[in-house]
């Protein structure tokens, strides 16, 4: 009986250290790939499973960029940053950014601003008003996009190869056991090989492909 229970402890430890692995870290650690016009997430350490692949190059620390950095910029900008911004704004008057500065408006403020509220900082002229409130829409537009990485591959293909590096990268962390390798169908097995030689150019195919 207390064996039992013991074995069910480690059982619900180990659960407990699988479902962490999914929750923790910070966001900037995930990655969004448009892969032939799908759309997949995974975390980037995922990616760097296999210090060989294409992949694990591409992702690594000295040329990974954190996606979506524009958004998080934009939102902390002070207010010396916003008015750098509308003093760039083509035909607004100089006197308009100190409308900015009296208010003390900051990035994600600015963000907020609508022609109400660009009407109760001060301003006045119609054009200006107009011209901003588009500038601010723009901007808006601009930093709420999903920035992704573009894999001009199979989805099928690729989505075989990422399920995959997850499960490798969970056994790195002794939260699985060593994962099957991939089962893919007879007519897209060929593009397959082709996809993972690609990303996994010489003996390290020999890892997915067997």
């Amino acid at each position: 009986m207390g064996a039992e229970i013991l074995s069910l402890e480690d059982s619900f430890t180990d659960e407990e250290r699988f479902i962490e692995s999914f929750v923790s870290g910070c966001t900037s650690d995930i990655v969004m790939l448009n892969v032939s016009g799908t759309m997949m997430a995974t975390k980037r350490a995922t990616l760097l499973v296999v210090e060989e692949s294409m992949l694990a190059q591409q992702f690594d620390d000295s040329k990974w960029t954190e996606q979506g950095s524009n958004k998080s910029q934009v939102k902390q900008w002070t207010t010396e940053d916003v008015v750098e911004w509308v003093s760039t704004v083509e035909g607004i008057q100089d006197d308009v950014s100190n409308l900015f500065t009296e208010n003390k408006i900051n990035g994600s403020e600015l963000l907020a601003l609508d022609k109400d509220g660009l009407q109760m900082i001060g301003v006045k002229r119609v054009g200006t008003l107009c011209l901003l409130f588009d500038e601010i829409k723009s901007l808006k537009e601009t930093v709420g996009q999903d920035v992704a990485t573009l894999i001009e591959h199979s989805p099928y293909c690729f989505g075989k190869i990422l399920d995959y590096l997850r499960l490798k990268h969970l056994n790195a962390l002794d939260l699985t056991g060593q994962p099957p390798l991939p089962t893919v169908c007879d007519r897209r097995k060929e593009t397959y090989d082709k996809v993972v030689k690609y990303y996994f150019p010489g003996d390290s195919s020999k890892l997915i492909l067997g």
